[in-house]
Order: C-alpha cells, then sequence, then structure tokens
C-alpha cells in the first residue's frame, strides 16, 4: 500500500461513506482502515444506531491528512497523532521536536539509527522475525538493566512494537504471530521487573484499568512497573474494565489516582472520566475524590476537563508519585 496516492475530492453524500467507498477512494485496503481506526482513533468519529458507522467530510480530512504525512516517512501512530490535534486546533510540534516522544506512543526511530540504540532495536526485530523466544527476552532484559525501566519502555520496547505494528498493517494483517511473540515477552519483562521487592508499599494506591471494551494493556504494564520500583501500592485491573466495575473498585479502594488507558478514540469515553473525577468518599468536612489520569493515543484530542494527560511515561510516573506521597 502506498499513501503518498492523492484522493479524489471530498464530494460526499450527506449520510457519509461506508469504510469499503475510503477505502477505494484512497486507495488504502480497508483492514488497515480499521486497524488505523482501533490502534489510533483514524475513523467514524459517531454513527447512528443499528448502522455501520460512516465516514463523514470531517473524518475523512482527517484520514487523508494523515496519508501525507505517512507519505513523507512518518510513523503511522505520530501521523495519526499530529492528524488528530491539527483537526481539533492543538498546536503540534514540528517533527523534529517530537523526537522525544510520548509515553503512551513514543515514535519509532528510522529502521537504522547509529549507535548503540540502534543495535539494540536492529537486534530485537530480527529475533522477533525468527520468532526466536530466548533472543527476545535476553535483549529486553539487558535493555531493562542498563537503561531503567522508563527509558528501556520508551527507547526500546515501543519502538520495537512500533515497528512490527507497521509491518503488520502493510502487509495486509500477516505476521500477527511476530506481533503477539514479542508483546508476550514485553509483557513478561515488565511483570518481572513489577515483582514485589523489600520494604512496604505507600498506604495511597493508584488504580490502573483499561477503559470498557480496550484491550491494549502495555502500557499500564509499562507504568505499574515503574510505580512499583518506587513502592507505589497499586491496584492493576487490567483489560476492558466495564463501568460498573470501575465505579466499585474507586469507591472500594478509595485510590488517590486512577489512570485509565484508550488505544484508540472511540474507547476513550469521556463520561466516564467525568464520573470517577466525581467520586468522593469520607467524613463531611474532610472528604476526598481521585485524581483521574487519561492515557493513551484515544485521548488525543481535548481531554475532559479535571483530568491530567500525561506526555510520556516519565511525565506519568513524576505526577503520580507526587499525589500519592500526598
Amino acid at each position: 500500500m502506498s499513501d503518498s496516492r492523492t484522493p479524489q475530492p471530498l464530494d460526499i453524500p450527506a449520510v457519509g461513506l461506508t469504510t469499503g467507498a475510503v477505502a477505494r477512494r484512497f486507495g488504502i485496503a480497508p483492514t488497515t482502515l480499521r486497524s488505523w481506526d482501533h490502534r489510533y482513533g483514524i475513523g467514524p468519529a459517531a454513527h447512528e444506531g443499528g448502522r455501520h458507522r460512516r465516514w463523514t467530510r470531517h473524518d475523512l480530512s482527517v484520514l487523508e491528512r494523515m496519508c501525507q504525512l505517512t507519505s513523507t516517512g512518518i510513523p503511522p501512530s505520530e501521523a495519526a497523532r499530529t492528524a488528530l490535534n491539527e483537526s481539533s486546533g492543538v498546536a503540534s510540534a514540528r517533527p523534529a521536536d517530537q523526537a522525544g516522544g510520548r509515553a503512551d506512543e513514543p515514535p519509532t526511530p528510522p529502521a537504522g539509527p547509529p549507535g548503540k540504540d540502534g543495535r539494540q532495536l536492529r537486534g530485537l526485530r530480527r529475533a522477533a522475525w525468527r520468532l526466536d523466544s530466548r533472543a527476545i527476552e535476553g535483549l529486553l532484559t539487558a535493555a531493562v538493566e542498563e537503561r531503567g525501566l522508563v527509558a528501556a519502555w520508551d527507547e526500546v520496547m515501543m519502538p520495537a512494537l512500533n515497528a512490527v505494528g507497521r509491518k503488520w498493517e502493510r502487509s495486509g494483517e500477516r505476521y500477527i504471530e511476530v506481533e503477539h511473540l514479542l508483546s508476550w515477552h514485553v509483557s513478561t519483562v515488565l511483570r518481572r521487573a513489577a515483582a514485589p521487592r523489600g520494604g512496604g508499599a505507600s498506604a495511597s494506591s493508584v488504580l490502573l484499568a483499561c477503559v470498557p471494551g480496550e484491550e491494549h494493556t502495555l502500557p499500564l504494564e509499562a507504568l505499574n512497573a515503574a510505580l512499583t520500583e518506587h513502592g507505589v501500592a497499586i491496584s492493576m485491573l487490567g483489560a476492558a474494565v466495564p463501568t460498573e466495575a470501575l465505579d466499585a473498585a474507586v469507591r472500594r479502594t478509595g485510590p488517590a489516582a486512577v489512570v485509565l488507558w484508550a488505544q484508540s478514540f472511540g474507547t476513550a469515553s469521556r463520561p466516564l472520566a467525568r464520573h470517577l473525577s466525581s467520586l468522593k468518599w469520607g467524613v463531611r468536612g474532610a472528604r476526598m475524590h481521585p485524581a483521574v489520569m487519561v492515557a493513551g493515543p484515544g485521548w488525543a484530542r481535548p481531554h475532559p476537563a479535571g483530568t491530567l494527560r500525561p506526555r510520556r511515561l516519565g511525565d506519568a510516573v513524576r505526577t503520580l508519585l507526587a499525589l500519592t506521597a500526598r
């Protein structure tokens, strides 16, 4: 697939276009469009009950902008974030200013960067394509030991996962076994790093959860491991937590903060974030409520008022450490 095609003019019917029609117009496989919608929130923003979602003029403009950016070599994740930010009027840094990336989805480095970073990434990608479990786990473990967990996530794990994900998208969703194997070993190394150590955890907890319908847990596992290193008590609820369960968990544990992960715009529930922010407990005159942090590319558009939005993993860790210290 080539993103450099120029789509036809955006003369669309009032009811919008189907995904198949958009795929023909832009010369992009329907499976790729669905993947971009699921991963990055580039897709129809609304739908009518009982009908397939339709692409509006605004949706197509965002998609067109993403295609323009990817045709210049910008990774899909970064292109999607820029396109969504521009469509909502949020200022976006120049690509050169984004080299540091964000914790939830840092940009992938070039295929062959010089130095140690490049060697580690190339080695990890080669091991993944070979389905070499021993080499993958060894390289990931070494990255954590040498760089620390936060830097290993930003500089090695996420770039490698992004590279594998792009290969999967561009090959018509082949090589899914490569992505699954790499994800499994990243999760294994993160859980090992999060194993309890000596000393007691802080009394104030942080509750980590994916919003309803969201299955991507690896970024939360990275945050869990990083906070555990600092002795913060974590309640990890994992993937696709129903609204009722989140409400009950917050009321039962009274956490200092709740982190909600959403990979795509379609799963990012602003009403849920506002609801959790409004929960209170404790005696009258000293009632408390949780800080709500929204993380993931699904929240790329202006996030709900009163919530926290970290730009990368280190920012999230520092903010949550300050909250639990209170």
